[in-house]
C-alpha cells in the first residue's frame, strides 16, 4: 500500500491481523440516491458505511454547498466508524473516487497520514472476485484525535490571488467551467484565472487511475509546472479528487500538497461581488 492509492490485490493480502487497516465505504452520488441500499447490499468485508453529507461535511451554508465539518463532529464519526490512531484506513467509493477523495483529503487534514484510496473502488473489488460482506457492521470505536490543518486550504481571496503566481485548477465538468451550464448554483462560470483540468481525466472509464507517468503528462499539458497549486470544483468534493492525482503523479509532495478550496464555486459565486469569467481555458 503506497501512501496514495492501494490496488484491490494488494488491500485484500492486508485484511487480516492486528495492523489491517481500517475500511470506511463512502460511496455517494450527487444529488443521490442514498449509497447506504448499497453500502448494505455489499461491501468490503469489516467496511464500515460513512455519510458524505453528514459525517464529512457541514450543513449547507455560507460556507458553500459542504463546508468543511465541525471538527468534533468529524472525531465523532470516525470513531463511531473504529478510525484508530495506530491503523492505517483504506476508503473506497463506487469506482473512481469522487467521494473517496473527499474522505482521504479530511482524514489528512485530520491529521492522520497513513490513509490510501482503493484504486478503482468497490467495483474494481468485485470485478476480481474478492469478498463481500452484506449488511451493518458495528465496528469497535476508534479513538483518532482530529487536529484541523494538516492539509492546506484556501480562502476566497486566496484563490482569486492564485493565478497572478501559481496555478488553480477547476475540476467540474469543462461545460461547467466554460459557463454554458450550471445546474447546482446560481451562477455559471469559473474563478478567473483558473484552468479546467476535470476530476474524471484522473481515471479510466472503469474507475481505475491512470499511472503516474500518465498523470504527470496531464498535468504538464494543462500548463502545471510545480509552484503553488490549489483546486476546487462545485462544493469540495471532486476537488480533493485532484489533490490526490497530484500527489500520485509526483507534480507535489505529500509533505507539501495542493491546497483545497473548500468552499470552491458554490462559496465563491454566492457573492455577487466576486468576479466570474466563461469559455476555455486560456
Amino acid at each position: 500500500m503506497t501512501r496514495s492509492l492501494v490496488s484491490p490485490a494488494d488491500l485484500a493480502s492486508r485484511l487480516d491481523g492486528p495492523t489491517a487497516p481500517v475500511l470506511l465505504d463512502v460511496r455517494w452520488r450527487l444529488g443521490g440516491p442514498h449509497g447506504r441500499p448499497d453500502y448494505l447490499a455489499g461491501h468490503l468485508p469489516a467496511a464500515a458505511f460513512v455519510d458524505l453529507d453528514a459525517d464529512l461535511a457541514a450543513p449547507p451554508g455560507d460556507g458553500g454547498r459542504h463546508p468543511l465539518p465541525d471538527p468534533a463532529d468529524l472525531q465523532a464519526a470516525l470513531r463511531a466508524a473504529g478510525v484508530r490512531e495506530d491503523r492505517p484506513v483504506v476508503v473506497y467509493d463506487a469506482d473512481n473516487a469522487m467521494a473517496a477523495a473527499r474522505a482521504w483529503w479530511l482524514l489528512r487534514w485530520a491529521g492522520h497520514d497513513q490513509v490510501a484510496v482503493l484504486d478503482g473502488g468497490y467495483a474494481a473489488w468485485t470485478a476480481a472476485g474478492l469478498p463481500v460482506a452484506t449488511g451493518e457492521e458495528t465496528p469497535a470505536p476508534g479513538d483518532i484525535t482530529v487536529r484541523p490543518g494538516a492539509m492546506p486550504v484556501l480562502t476566497a481571496e486566496d484563490a482569486a490571488a492564485l493565478p497572478a503566481n501559481g496555478t488553480l485548477l477547476d475540476a467540474r465538468a469543462p461545460e461547467r467551467y466554460r459557463g454554458e451550464v450550471e445546474p447546482m448554483d446560481p451562477r455559471a462560470g469559473h474563478i478567473p484565472g483558473a484552468l479546467n483540468a476535470p476530476f474524471a481525466g484522473n481515471t479510466t472509464a472503469e474507475g481505475r487511475w491512470h499511472s503516474p507517468t500518465e498523470l504527470a503528462q496531464r498535468f504538464t499539458a494543462l500548463g502545471v509546472s510545480g509552484g503553488e497549486i490549489g483546486a476546487y470544483c462545485g462544493s469540495g468534493i471532486t476537488a480533493a479528487s485532484l489533490v490526490l492525482a497530484l500527489e500520485v503523479a509526483g507534480v507535489t509532495a505529500p509533505n507539501a500538497p495542493a491546497a483545497l478550496y473548500a468552499g470552491s464555486w458554490s462559496h465563491w459565486c454566492a457573492d455577487a461581488g466576486r468576479p466570474v469569467a466563461t469559455g476555455p481555458n486560456p
